[in-house]
This record gives C-alpha cells, structure tokens and sequence, in this order.
C-alpha cells in the first residue's frame, strides 16, 4: 500500500532501494510480499490499479529499507513466476529523479563505485579492502597526468549491484563510497558528497569546462583542429549520452577503423565525445563528410570534426595526396547509391529516394517490409520493448516489427522508455523478439521481451487450469 503522508524524497531514500515489477494482472500484494520479504525489511507494496475499474495494470512498486535489499531481490527475482499458471516477472530498478529509465540487472551503471582513498594505496589495497563484499571485476586508481600520483580517488567495478549497494552501505564511511553516476546524471547526492570544490576542480583542469559537452575540450582547441586539416582522426561529439558500443557500431560502418575510445575526464565521466581513428585517410574522409550532422540517435544530430593524428603534412606532395584522396572520397559520398540520403542539406536532410520511411540502422540480418495487419484484429500476443538511452520513433517502429508479420500496432508508453508491440500471430511475435532482443537499431539499445497476455487471451488460459 502506498503512504501518502511520506514526502516524495522517501522513495528514492536511499537510492536504488525501490523495486519496478511487471507481473501478471492476477497477482496480489500478498503473492508479491510472500516472494518478497526474503530479500529485507518491505515498507511499501503499491499495485497500480485501474482508475475506474479498480482492477490491477499487472505492475507494482516494491520499497525496500536497503539498496542491498532491492538489488538482491532483483537479481534473484527476474523471470521468476509468482503464481503457478502466471507468466515469469520482470524485476527493476525504479526509475528515480536521477535516472532516466528502470534499471536491470545488467545495468553497468549499477556496479560501478567511487571512493576516496589514501595517496599510498595501490590497485591491491583496493581489491583487499572492497573483495569482501563480492567479486571484483576490476579497481582503478585515478593518477596525475603529470607526475604519474594517486589523486586519491578510485573506481571499484563489482559482478553485481547488490554487491556494489552493500559495499557502499558497509564500508569504513571514510571512503565516502557512492554509486559512480555518469556526469550527465550527477545526482544531489553526489554534489553533497563533493559541493562546489569538485566543480571548481573540473572546470580548472586544462580545457576543461564545467560541464561534459563544453566548447572548451582540449580536441576542440585551435591547437589541434584545424577546418583545412584532413586526418585520419575524428572526434565525434554528442550532446545525448551515447555509449561506446553505441559510437563503435556506428563507425565501424566504414571500414578500416582501428579503435573507437570514449573521452572521459579526471573521474572517469563521459565528456560527450568519442575518438575514431581510421587505418586510411580515405576511410576517415568519407566518415567524416557521412556522418557529421547524421542523426544518431534520432533526434541527436553528431558533429564529427578532423583531429591532429601527428603527421607531418607539410610538404607539397603530402598536401597533394591529401587532396586528391579528398575528391576522390567526396566523389563517392556524393554519387554513391546511398550517399545522398544522408548528407546534410540547406534545409535539412534530403529524403530517401526510394522509401519514406527512415531508414532502419542495425547489424541485423532483417526480413523484408510486410504489410500491417488490420487495426482490428485479435492481438494473440505483445511484446513489451525496453530502449536505452530513448525509444526509437514510431514509424521506425513499425518498419523494424512489421518485418516479422502480422504486426497491428506499435504503442509507446508517454514519458517512459518503454512500448508495447501487438502481433496477430504468437509465432510472429516470437521470431521479432528471438531477432531483436538486445540489439542496436539505430543507436537505441533494445530489450524485447513477451508482455502479459491480452486480457480475452488472459481468461481463456485461467479457464483451463
């Protein structure tokens, strides 16, 4: 039940102590509090139900006492069946103030900690001092640039969130341990944990600004970018937060990619930008002149600039070469069959010439385009889609799932990262899910997973145990 009389603050006190759950519309607070209460002390159970109909929307919110407790019910919950008959749940961690979606056990974000720690300690006095709370995935000891020194502060990456969450509620509280956020979600609690000097600190360190997207980064720098400068390095830079993978996969598009590197600052946080280099200039030109303005993720326009590689282009025969492998790869981006549908244009981006619909970005080996099935066919089965870091729009949507047949509509839940894809055939929907779980399309990171069935197909299957 929910306690109306609490403030707002009390769900996320601590953090991550609070439990999303997809269930099947036929669990009580009862089933939910029995499978439970194993884990730690509950203080609420709140089923949302309904408005006019009082009945359950087959999701519920669990508040543990402990972060330790939630993630270790989490972990232990998910694709576990409550009632005999039911469907296996879906076990989360709520969305909070400073996080954007539900978090699961997957979330890399949710096993990385930050601590401060003695100058004279070394990689292995972090391992001894944190091992006791679980597997050590790997310890980093943030050094000067310069002089090669501890700053003391480090990172400790566990197997697990519930041992990260009980390594920051048991260790010594000199450490000072917190869950290690990216910048671009930097909770109260953290700036409580380091106030105005760490700020101060960031924005002091040499082209470095305050925040993670700041015009001053040292590769935006007039030392070493230059408008007639053609290498084969590119910094990409992005005002949403998009992940390695994310860049890699984007990049490695064009071949001849050596390495593709997020740019972090001091304490690990991403500065918005990535590092590609290519093995050719030729690659790199035609990167640069594809991608700069691309989208990705929609609505997320990338800027790709050239970086200093360290090669000497001074001479007239390398500045002709340079030239001339330059035309030559513009020649290709303009007049390639697919150039011209993504290159940016006065008004904005040319559209594609043989399709409408945006253009479907992913390593996945896709059927062909079907037809929708009627809007008023009988939805035999549902798919229920978790996106990272945001959903993918609808008409992207439905050039992805349609592909598998049988698709009638695509549903995405208002202010949540989450949607619902209904298929008129349960076979259809199956080979969507087994080809599309956990793949990129389009930068966007994809969970598909079987939702709970429609409610007419619900009641035939409780008629039959």
């Amino acid at each position: 039940m929910e306690d109306n009389t609490r403030p707002s603050s009390y769900l996320d006190d601590p953090p991550n102590s609070r439990l999303f759950l997809v269930t099947s519309k036929c669990i009580t607070e009862d089933n939910i509090r029995d499978h439970f209460s194993a884990f730690g002390e509950i203080q609420d159970i709140w089923l949302v139900k309904d408005k006019q109909t009082k009945e359950s929307k087959g999701v519920a919110f669990v508040k543990f006492a402990k972060s330790s407790q939630a993630c270790t019910a989490m972990e232990e919950m998910h694709g576990k069946c409550l009632v005999e008959g039911t469907k296996p749940i879906k076990v989360f961690i709520a969305q909070s103030r400073s996080s954007g979606s539900h978090r699961d056990v997957e979330d890399e974000e949710l096993t990385r900690i930050f601590v401060m720690i003695p100058k004279t300690f070394t990689e292995e006095d972090l391992k001894d001092t944190f091992k006791e709370y679980g597997n050590i995935e790997y310890c980093i000891i943030i050094k000067n640039k310069q002089t090669g020194e501890s700053k003391g502060l480090a990172y400790v990456r566990f197997h697990k969130p519930s041992q990260a969450a009980m390594a920051i509620e048991n260790c010594d509280k000199t450490y000072r341990a917190i869950l290690a956020e990216p910048r671009t979600k930097t909770s109260p609690t953290e700036n409580e944990y380091f106030g105005n000097s760490r700020s101060e600190h960031v924005a002091n360190e040499s082209g470095m600004g305050g925040y993670p997207f700041s015009d001053n980064s040292n590769y935006a720098s007039g030392d070493v970018w230059n408008s007639d400068m053609i290498t084969r390095c590119l910094m990409v830079t992005s005002r949403a937060a998009i992940t390695q993978e994310q860049a890699y996969s984007l990049f490695d598009l064009i071949p001849g990619m050596d390495y593709c590197e997020m740019q972090r600052d001091q304490y690990g946080f991403s500065k918005g930008q990535a590092m590609i280099r290519y093995n050719n200039l030729g690659s790199a030109v035609y990167a640069k002149e594809k991608l700069n303005g691309f989208e990705y993720p929609p609505g997320n326009r990338l800027v790709v600039t050239y970086v200093d590689d360290g090669e000497d282009r001074t001479s007239p025969v390398g500045k002709m070469a340079m030239q001339l492998v330059a035309a030559q790869m513009m020649s290709m981006v303009w007049n390639g069959p697919t150039g011209p549908q993504l290159m940016k244009t006065s008004t904005g981006y040319a559209p594609p010439a043989t399709s409408q619909k945006p253009r479907v970005q992913t390593d996945v080996n896709l059927p062909s385009i079907k037809k929708m099935a009627p809007s008023d066919s009988a939805v035999k089965e549902r798919l229920f889609v978790i996106f990272n870091p945001s959903p993918l729009p609808v008409d992207v949507l439905e050039d992805l799932f349609c592909r598998f047949g049988s698709l009638i509509e695509v549903y995405l839940v208002p202010g949540r990262n989450v949607g619902y894809m209904k298929y008129a055939d349960r076979k259809h929907a199956n080979e969507a899910m087994a080809a599309l779980h956990g793949k990129v399309v389009n930068g966007v990171k994809m969970k598909v997973m079987l939702a709970d069935p429609p409610k007419e197909e619900s009641h035939k299957r409780q008629r039959t145990y």
